[in-house]
């Protein structure tokens, strides 16, 4: 059984473009050529998440559009530029660091520490680490004094 993971069907998603707008490139293409593009139950999870996350949302009556969140206002920016382009620069970064690890982080937190994989473990205490504490700095919370 293959692992549970998420970053490889965006390279898939990527060589199957790449191949309708030009024939032949992607087949090309060593990277390319080993994640054949194909639709299957890793690709449902990326379609679905975001799906599941929105009925979810709107059944609590919990929805709310909000192009700059409070603390990211008050800690960072108000800038609505700004926020995306650190969203679309985070999520590039994420995306390429899971390609060169080899996986991302639902693959190795999910798939990995069930399996006990040291690697997968030692992941994930960083990666949980890591979020806390950007967490921390991006959003610390200044507390009055009285």
């Amino acid at each position: 059984m293959k692992p549970i993971g998420v970053s490889t069907q965006y390279v898939r998603a990527a060589g199957g473009i790449c191949e309708a707008v030009s024939p032949g490139v992607a087949e090309a293409n060593r990277y390319f050529k080993e994640e054949m593009l194909f639709f299957g139950y890793a690709e449902a999870l990326v379609l679905f998440i975001p799906v599941g996350a929105l009925l979810v949302a709107l059944s609590s009556r919990r929805f709310a559009w909000r192009d700059v969140p409070e603390p990211w206002r008050s800690g960072v920016s108000t800038s609505r530029w700004g926020r995306f382009a650190a969203a679309a620069a985070g999520g590039f970064l994420l995306l390429f660091g899971a390609r060169l690890a080899g996986g991302c982080t639902s693959g190795h937190i999910l798939s990995g520490v069930s399996q006990l994989a040291v690697s997968s473990i030692v992941f994930s205490i960083a990666a949980f680490g890591s979020a806390a504490i950007t967490a921390r700095l991006l959003y610390h919370r200044r507390e009055v004094r009285t």
